[in-house]
């Protein structure tokens, strides 16, 4: 193949011809912060740092002001990393692949395994009879009905378990397992205390449950095929153990917040910040997918990164009549540390942040004619939400999959936690549409892994859409006579303290 034709698709994806020159700006800056050169922006490299100087330079370029310490725009959040650096699995003494077959967080294992293995279906308590002294495998329905993940783990807890093994569910089809993960790391803010597994827990994934169930009679496929649709599933006994060697590994590492501040034009709301958030880091480098194994993170989240520094660069350091904070943050991927860091210690007094809009979870790659809106009943972000899309003839709807917990799963749950209104959209589709196909693929295919680059298959008029959404969004919550605020029911519908 010619050099010509193998850059040809990619100059194809860095400069769209078919678009705006504003979501022109916007991939540019999105395919910089996602580039290779960046390294995936994991927390504590070198590629995230170089990101988050790139960031703020073009902030201050935009006439935004430092907000970080001592005067500078980095916020800095200490951590601390437990990884997994090395795993040999075995299971009857057949091998099991260590993030490919099988999975353990760091912190949820002994450094040593050695019990013999039940399998005992959903592993509702009625189900367990005497596991004591033994690993049980139990299937990870998600559906109605069934036990949670917690109520499993209590209930092995309570019959004398030694281990779960969750069969991840492909019949969770809202959000398919994905395999393989990129590595196995913990990270928590630095000082924080670690909240020990009630037992040891590891995730299979259900393609490999038939080397675990090797020589024993039973049949792997005809088990997860009746688990994924919820039928009646037995319980019984293995005679081979799970053997498990895992080498641990600690270190401290750090990564930066990017803070900055748009001053407000009228003093009198100079007390009411918006505060708009996405976060800089990514995955960096994992287990490699059809021999790549770097996970750029260009729509999860350099695109929306890029949004917030096109909103100052098109505002050129004219203020709207609330102050504008910028926290681009850090640590997301790891548990949302860098918000949960910026709002223990907070720039400007939580007192003084009014709201929160957050960009991520977005996926432009299909028509934007509907949008979930996060808490959209809760506050009166939904209702200026409402407004906005309306004008763009965009329908609005509340989550229609809560099973996912997308609402907990981004920047914006610690702010409403925090009492701050806040809210954070993903692109919505019709049930059985073209646009539902494409975004079950991509979070098949793209969700959390290096097909999440500056190459894939973009929708610039969905894209540009989202963005017009959103700069007018931002113009409406700032500019309007009333701050954002909850509404009576809110804190109740989000299962928070009134």
């Amino acid at each position: 193949m010619s050099i010509a034709a193998v850059i040809a698709p990619l100059l194809l994806q860095a400069a769209p011809v078919a678009v705006d020159p504003d979501t022109r700006a916007w991939w540019a800056l999105t395919t910089t912060l996602s580039s290779d050169a960046m390294d995936g922006r994991d927390v504590g490299s070198p590629g995230h740092e170089a990101a988050a100087r790139l960031v703020a330079a073009r902030l201050a370029k935009a006439g935004v002001q430092p907000l970080g310490e001592a005067g500078g725009w980095m916020q800095p959040v200490p951590m601390e990393e437990m990884a997994i650096s090395r795993a040999t699995i075995t299971a009857g003494g057949r091998p099991l692949r260590f993030l490919h077959d099988l999975y353990a967080a760091p912190g949820q294992v002994p450094a040593a395994i050695d019990y013999p293995l039940s399998y005992r279906g959903y592993c509702a308590p009625d189900m367990l009879g005497d596991v004591r002294g033994r690993i049980v495998l139990c299937h990870g329905s998600r559906r109605p009905g069934m036990p949670s993940p917690a109520e499993r783990m209590e209930a092995l807890r309570k019959a004398g378990a030694e281990g779960l093994i969750t069969i991840a569910d492909p019949g969770f089809t809202v959000e398919p397992p994905r395999w393989p993960y990129a590595y196995a790391r913990a990270i928590r803010l630095r000082g924080g205390s670690d909240v020990p597994a009630s037992l040891p827990q590891m995730t299979l994934r259900a393609g490999a449950l038939a080397t675990v169930l090797a020589g024993s009679g039973r049949d792997a496929a005809a088990l997860i095929a009746a688990g994924s649709a919820g039928r009646p599933l037995p319980a019984f006994d293995l005679t081979t153990n799970l053997s498990a060697r895992f080498t641990l590994t600690q270190r401290s590492l750090g990564a930066s917040n990017v803070l900055g501040i748009l001053p407000g034009s009228d003093p009198a709301l100079a007390d009411q910040a918006i505060v708009l958030t996405a976060h800089l880091d990514g995955y960096g480098h994992g287990t490699p997918v059809d021999g790549d194994g770097l996970y750029n993170g260009t729509l999860d989240d350099a695109a929306y990164v890029a949004l917030l520094v096109r909103l100052a660069e098109r505002r050129g350091g004219t203020g709207f009549r609330r102050p504008i904070v910028f926290a681009i943050v850090t640590g997301e991927e790891k548990g949302l540390l860098g918000t949960r860091w910026f709002l223990d210690h907070p720039p400007i007094p939580r007192a003084r942040m009014a709201a929160n809009i957050n960009l991520d979870q977005l996926r432009p790659i299909f028509p934007l004619k509907l949008l979930t809106v996060h808490a959209v009943d809760a506050t009166t972000l939904g209702d200026d939400a409402r407004a906005v899309a309306a004008g763009m003839g965009i329908a609005v709807q509340s989550d229609p999959e809560p099973e996912r917990n997308l609402l907990r799963r981004s920047d914006h749950w610690p702010f409403l936690q925090a009492g701050v209104p806040a809210t954070s959209f993903v692109f919505g589709y019709r049930p059985g549409s073209e646009s539902e196909r494409i975004y079950r693929q991509w979070y098949v295919t793209g969700y959390h892994t290096p097909k999440d680059d500056p190459r894939q298959a973009i929708d610039w008029q969905a894209a540009a859409d989202f963005n017009r959404f959103f700069y007018t969004l931002v113009e409406r919550v700032a500019d309007q006579p009333a701050a954002p605020a909850w509404k009576p029911s809110g804190r109740t519908q989000l299962g928070l303290t009134p």
